[in-house]
């Protein structure tokens, strides 16, 4: 009988100690040792398997990986172009945010066009998914369903059914039973997920398996996960919003700068050909404290629109609120609105946020929100059709940004006609009128918004 033993494993990077410890030594995360009974560790080396010589690089084969597309144009644009043979995907995301809806609505594509699909779910009975399946009218010839959460017994319907395409749903709830840690535990995790690459690369079986996050939005479970897969994708969005976005944080056949915009409907997750529509589509006319700005999540231009509020407050720390923002970002244009524009937010509330769900965390937006906020102090509307777009450095000057053309092709293509950009950005693209400004303070002028004297004389 193997010898059994205790150990505390760090459920981060998946070190091992002899005993319990605060913080780990390999990655530095606290308190996330937990206690595991494992068997012996045995030896990995195998008498008589082939050995691998070293090779000259140039002389190394080229190898192809041909895309089969899963029918749903978003996702197909993120994987660039569809699932690989062989290749094991990790795809995570928040409870509810629609994982299974979409996984679901992918196998069902590829069954329709003839592709032999397997999904198990290993967290849901299976009159619950045949429920969702008939919503999303995924009842099709081809897709098989297996509601297990043992390993062996997923393994044998792989070999059973020969699926070309697999989703396992989830990998935190299968377990081997020869393993005495519990399901979910960092050594059954990573000894699932390594027997399932294993199958999947033997069998040339496309796999997707579905990861729960922590509270801090990262997938759970040991890193050695996503090491051990091909691509890893991250699907987000608010759950009191029907916007959802996947991008691939990690692809080995192909970039990770694509993303995937999706709208939550009734019927299941529909494909966003253009999201910038989808952004402005309740846009007010002529309100304060309103701005569009043309934003690039990878190579994706997006026009999202930003709002801001400023009111009196009695409080003697005023809030500072912003959603879908960064903090840290707000408080610095703040700042030097107040040093380098003579606007006054010491007794005023200030709120900000990116419409519809967005999150944005690039220093491209920052000129965009330095204007709303000045048109919610001011009460001024900025002028319609205009965009802004630049980056705000800490003496008030504006500084260029990436892509600027591509950017602004995409504001010409809806419909807005100029754009405040700094004075050193390269040419733009015709069909849009360039508002050049070299500070911050020259740009308010500019688009005519004034000294906020109402403001000053409240925090007077």
């Amino acid at each position: 009988m193997a010898k059994r033993k205790t150990v505390f494993v760090c459920s981060d990077c998946a070190h091992q100690a002899p005993k319990w410890v605060g913080q780990c030594p390999d990655c530095g995360a606290w308190n996330t040792h937990t206690e595991e009974r494992a068997s012996a560790v045995a030896s990995v080396a195998v008498l008589g398997a082939p050995r691998e010589v070293p090779v000259p690089i140039g002389e190394v084969a080229l190898a192809e990986h041909p895309a089969t597309a899963t029918g749903i144009g978003e996702l197909d644009r993120v994987l660039g172009g569809g699932v690989v043979a062989g290749s094991v995907a990790l795809l995570g995301g928040e409870p509810g945010i629609g994982k299974s809806t979409l996984l679901l609505q992918a196998v069902a594509a590829l069954a329709r066009s003839g592709r032999r699909c397997l999904y198990v779910s290993a967290e849901e009975s299976a009159a619950q998914v045949r429920l969702r399946a008939e919503r999303l009218d995924a009842v099709v010839e081809g897709l098989w369903l297996h509601a297990e959460t043992l390993l062996p017994s997923i393994l044998d319907a792989c070999r059973d059914v020969e699926p070309e395409f697999v989703v396992v749903d989830s990998i935190q709830t299968v377990h081997d039973p020869e393993l005495t840690s519990a399901p979910g535990s960092v050594s059954q995790v990573r000894h699932c997920a390594n027997q399932l690459v294993t199958c999947a690369k033997a069998r040339a079986m496309s796999t997707i398996l579905v990861g729960h996050v922590t509270k801090d939005g990262g997938l759970a479970g040991p890193r050695v996960l996503e090491h051990v897969v091909d691509t890893v994708l991250a699907f987000e969005g608010d759950r009191h919003h029907a916007l959802r976005l996947l991008r691939a944080m990690k692809h080995r056949f192909g970039a990770t700068d694509e993303l995937g915009v999706f709208e939550m409907r009734g019927s299941g997750l529909v494909s966003v050909d253009d999201p910038s529509r989808l952004f402005l589509a309740d846009r007010p006319d002529g309100v304060p404290g309103s701005v569009v700005v043309p934003t690039l999540d990878g190579h994706r231009p997006l026009l999202v629109e930003l709002q801001a509020l400023v009111a009196g407050s009695a409080l003697p720390s005023p809030r500072r609120s912003a959603q879908g923002l960064d903090s840290g970002r707000l408080s610095l244009i703040l700042a030097v609105l107040e040093q380098h524009a003579e606007l006054d937010f010491g007794k005023a509330d200030v709120f900000a946020s990116a419409v519809g769900g967005v999150k944005i965390n690039e220093p491209g937006a920052d000129l965009g929100m330095a204007l709303a906020l000045t048109s919610a102090a001011t009460a001024r509307p900025l002028p319609r059709g205009l965009v802004a777009c630049g980056e705000i450095g800490l003496a008030g000057e504006l500084r260029q940004t990436a892509q600027l053309e591509r950017r602004l092709n995409e504001a010409a293509r809806v419909g807005f006609t100029s754009a405040v950009i700094p004075a050193g950005a390269p040419p733009i693209p015709q069909g849009i009128v360039g508002i050049r400004a070299e500070t911050l303070a020259e740009a308010i002028q500019l688009v005519r918004l004034g000294v906020p004297t109402p403001l000053r004389q409240r925090s007077a």
